[in-house]
């Protein structure tokens, strides 16, 4: 079989393990795994889902830069598939274990941070995170409230996600917006019989 496959062009060892035993095929994945969440953890959640452009470019360049550490010299297709199976087989133990515990679950994902609170921004929050203003603003866009003045509570998710609630007017401001709505309505019907 291997003289046909070499005949196509095809290499015959593809599929055995080179230089590299299978637990250290496993292990090679494990502890870069574990690495990347800490390293993400660290680096703060604003990488997961709110990306710029830089954010974008570190991650696309970091799963390349650690693509040897997880292979080593083996490129054959049962060690890429060890290595995968085993990324696979940790990313649902630890998202189960985030399930059943939240100890670990703050441990890996941390806590929700407000960005804005009671109409105030958190612009300590802002600084320690690097989100900007027009960031948050943009953010608050694109859930639908046009100004931050408007905003209620503005809170970077474990997620990474940010979520926005706007700010619900007072009884007074409902009163006030009522009258206002009224003496236009006269306005226009004393303007209308001139």
């Amino acid at each position: 079989m291997g003289i046909v496959l070499s005949w196509y062009g095809i290499n015959a060892n593809m599929l055995h393990l080179e230089h590299i035993s299978v637990v250290e095929k496993m292990l090679r994945p494990l502890i870069v795994y574990l690495a990347l969440v800490a390293g993400l953890r660290v680096a703060g959640k604003r990488e997961l889902a709110q990306m710029n452009p830089l954010d974008l470019i570190v991650l696309l360049t970091l799963s390349n830069t650690v693509q040897n550490a997880i292979i080593g010299d083996d490129v054959s297709i049962s060690g890429g598939l060890i290595g995968a199976a085993t990324l696979l087989a940790v990313n649902y133990i630890l998202i189960r274990l985030t399930y059943q515990s939240p100890a670990v679950d703050r441990f890996v994902n941390g806590y929700p941070v407000p960005l804005i609170e009671h109409g105030e921004i958190r612009r300590d929050h802002l600084k320690q995170l690097l989100i900007g203003e027009p960031e948050l603003r943009a953010v608050c866009r694109r859930q639908g409230v046009r100004r931050l003045e408007e905003v209620e509570t503005a809170t970077l998710e474990t997620s990474g996600t940010i979520s926005v609630f706007g700010r619900q007017p007072t009884p007074e401001e409902i009163h006030f917006h009522k009258l206002d709505e009224r003496l236009a309505r006269i306005e226009a019907a004393l303007t209308a019989r001139n």
